[in-house]
């Protein structure tokens, strides 16, 4: 493994936890769907950045592409799209807090497909940290919503709480997708295949979403245009998030990534507990505690 996939891993959550602050309040302005959008389509041109800035400094050419790299990168980019599709239906089933706790499963499930399909093996410690990440990260959001665990033990049929599981599954299949696509380019290194990469899967995020867009909610355009300050925030934080989390799944295996890359929720709760002055309750000590735990475990077992 390359080492770089720590601290790409570390800002990946940093990033996507600040994002998600910033895209939060873009929807007093942006539907749902705009929302969505300005994360590929004003992220794109920073990827594109991010990309050339890197290829021009290392003086490296781009190889030829082959359609394996083309059908991975799609891959990856229709299953981000699709798990986020299915998340918003976790939240049309009045389950926000139970899907959103069961799409967090994708760590454990990017282990057991890799290691099921793809033989990647991780150490027994991998395994464990793993484990203790995904619990600390369900506790932290069921808890938080005031249900036992009898109740999502119950839940767990309902839809919300499949739709989650199947958010889950989705972006687990796009992390193992894009570390694929980025294998397809072993002329490049892996800080440079993770950017281009980056460029092509959005550039198809882009296309599809602005396609469904201009078909069935053509009002967005304006609002999203509108908001161009506010999206261009959120389209830089999007472009290095998914910079760093590529860059991760590149270097390392994908469930690994993910479990450090739970970092996020520490920096969620530590900005809501120091800036918003909001106590830390039993349940939020405990899942961070875990998640801790989590990330050490995962470190130990690449020592």
């Amino acid at each position: 493994m390359n080492p770089i996939w720590l601290p790409a891993s570390l800002f990946g959550g940093l990033f996507q936890a600040w994002r998600t602050a910033l895209q939060q309040r873009l929807r007093a302005e942006l539907s749902v769907s705009g929302a969505g959008l300005v994360r590929y389509l004003y992220g794109l041109p920073f990827a594109f950045l991010f990309a050339a800035a890197w290829l021009g400094l290392r003086g490296t050419t781009l190889p030829p592409f082959s359609s394996a790299y083309f059908g991975l990168s799609a891959i990856g980019a229709v299953t981000q799209m699709a798990g986020t599709i299915l998340l918003i239906l976790a939240f049309g089933h009045r389950g926000f807090v139970v899907g959103t706790a069961f799409s967090k499963t994708e760590a454990i499930q990017a282990a057991l497909v890799t290691a099921l399909f793809l033989g990647e093996r991780l150490p027994l410690l991998a395994w464990a940290g793993i484990l203790a990440g995904v619990a600390g990260v369900l506790i932290l959001a069921l808890a938080g919503g005031g249900i036992s665990a009898r109740q999502a033990w119950q839940a767990l049929r309902q839809p919300a709480a499949l739709c989650g599981l199947g958010a889950g599954s989705m972006f687990a299949c796009a992390a193992i997708a894009i570390k694929l696509a980025t294998a397809e380019l072993p002329e490049l290194d892996v800080v440079a295949s993770a950017l281009v990469t980056l460029v092509v899967v959005m550039a198809m995020q882009s296309t599809l979403h602005l396609g469904w867009i201009i078909a069935r909610d053509r009002g967005t355009l304006a609002a999203v245009a509108r908001s161009w300050r506010s999206s261009s925030q959120v389209g830089l934080l999007s472009a290095l998030g998914s910079a760093c989390w590529y860059t991760g799944f590149a270097a390392a295996p994908a469930a690994l990534v993910r479990i450090v890359g739970q970092v996020e929720v520490i920096f969620t709760i530590g900005f809501a507990h120091f800036y918003l002055r909001e106590p830390v309750r039993w349940h939020e000590a405990v899942g961070l505690l875990l998640v801790a735990i989590g990330v050490v475990l995962a470190l130990l077992a690449t020592v």
